[in-house]
């Protein structure tokens, strides 16, 4: 790992944890906003339950060894969809699902030997 990689690993799982721990938080209690935007979606509120529930595992997957890469695909997709889901309702904020999303493909990107390693497995 070259310096760089060194200290901008952890401070982008940090900036990533806080992102989607928050989010994933609110989308599982209820937060006003979240229900109201899964309303503007359509597909129910069983939707935004799994949602929440992908995001805080993910969240926890990109901190264990040999699963990050695994965390990191899943805030991929889940961004790759809230992209859709922005730019398809115009909803704001398509901004946020970009960044978060590049973020973490980087992450993916950084532990992609990990794909590898369990296929030997």
């Amino acid at each position: 790992m070259n310096k760089i990689n060194k200290y901008l690993i952890p401070l982008v799982k940090i900036l990533l944890s806080l992102a989607f721990l928050s989010a994933g938080a609110f989308k599982i209690i209820g937060a006003e906003q979240m229900v109201g935007m899964y309303e503007m979606i359509g597909w129910g509120q069983w939707f935004r339950y799994v949602t929440g529930i992908i995001e805080v595992t993910a969240v926890v997957l990109i901190w264990l060894p040999n699963k990050q890469v695994f965390g990191a695909a899943l805030l991929v997709c889940t961004m790759i969809g809230a992209f859709i889901a922005h730019i398809a309702l115009s909803i704001p904020g398509v901004f946020a699902a970009i960044t978060l999303g590049v973020l973490a493909a980087y992450i993916l990107y950084f532990y992609r030997d990990q794909l590898g390693a369990s296929e030997k497995s």
